[in-house]
């Protein structure tokens, strides 16, 4: 069923009433029904089946294994598995945990029901729409979090997602760039955490993955332990930006050189000393989106060599 809209939502919308900002400290109970209703329609609204059913089952003990518990909640031990899934993520004032529910399940219906015949036919909601309902829902609510390439990620800014943290998400899912994808999705874990250091770790790691993935698909001669510097070096010398394009990009090296690199090294990397460095979180979000920036500028300009 896809999402209609309101008469009230409409006039919400006219008063000024919806959330133009986006929020990241709770999920309102609202928003908690209506993925209720999504992973219902997902999965599968035939609770007797023993295919739905298993399905409710691995959520289930997926996160009571993780969490060192043999049950979600109190009388879990006598309710279906949907029942008991459904009862922890309504009553959880855990967010993270809330977040864990929401991450896993569209997960396995990304990943596991996307390719299982049965559902496909009786769900009333295909993975694909689902995602999107999902994701149409945090819009509405203003809460800063959306489902992207299996994971929950924060979002600061609705432009900046989609027209820079998406496009370089669906560019590093090859498999070529495998190694860059998982850690540029780790620092979007860490961002979401408020681990900021580790945030920046792995956007180096990330940006020079890339490079790295760019030199041996075009047999650049680098080597593994190279820094960002030396293969930014190697990337220009290889004409990675067309010549008659220099002049345009005559800052782009120093905005690779001194973005990405020197914020991680002089934030977060080397030894600390008695000096405790503070990544303020602002900064954490400009590093991790220019990041994202870079990194789809240079898997854009590699496609276009000839």
């Amino acid at each position: 069923m896809k999402i209609i809209d309101l008469f009230s939502k409409r006039q919400k919308r006219l008063r000024g009433e919806l959330p133009d900002v986006y929020t990241y400290g709770d999920i309102p109970q609202t928003l908690r029904t209506q993925i209720v209703y999504i992973l219902r329609d997902a999965i599968g609204t035939e609770l007797r089946h023993a295919a739905v059913q298993d399905v409710y089952q691995a959520i289930h003990d997926i996160l009571c294994r993780e969490y060192g518990v043999f049950s979600l909640g109190e009388g879990d031990a006598h309710a279906s598995r949907d029942v008991a899934l459904f009862n922890y993520f309504l009553t959880c004032d855990e967010l993270e945990k809330a977040l864990d529910v929401i991450e896993l399940s569209f997960r396995i219906i990304d990943r596991i029901i996307r390719d299982e015949a049965w559902f496909l036919r009786h769900a009333s909601l295909s993975p694909d729409n689902a995602i999107d309902q999902l994701n149409s829902r945090f819009r509405e609510h203003g809460v800063g979090y959306q489902f992207e390439s299996g994971q929950i990620i924060r979002v600061d800014s609705q432009v900046m997602h989609s027209e820079i943290v998406k496009p370089t998400l669906q560019l590093l899912a090859d498999r070529t760039y495998e190694g860059a994808n998982g850690e540029f999705l780790q620092a979007h874990q860490h961002y979401r955490k408020g681990r900021y250091q580790e945030c920046l770790n792995d956007c180096l790691k990330a940006f020079e993955s890339t490079m790295k993935v760019i030199c041996a698909e075009r047999g650049w001669n680098y080597n593994q332990d190279d820094t960002a510097s030396k293969l930014i070096d190697i990337c220009f010398a290889n004409r990675l930006v067309p010549d008659f394009l220099q002049s345009e990009f005559a800052g782009l090296r120093a905005i690779l050189e001194s973005g990405v690199p020197t914020a991680r090294n002089r934030l977060s990397g080397h030894g600390r000393g008695t000096q405790q460095r503070k990544v303020p979180d602002f900064f954490a979000s400009y590093i991790l989106h220019m990041t994202a920036a870079n990194i789809l500028f240079l898997i854009q300009a590699e496609r276009n060599l000839p």
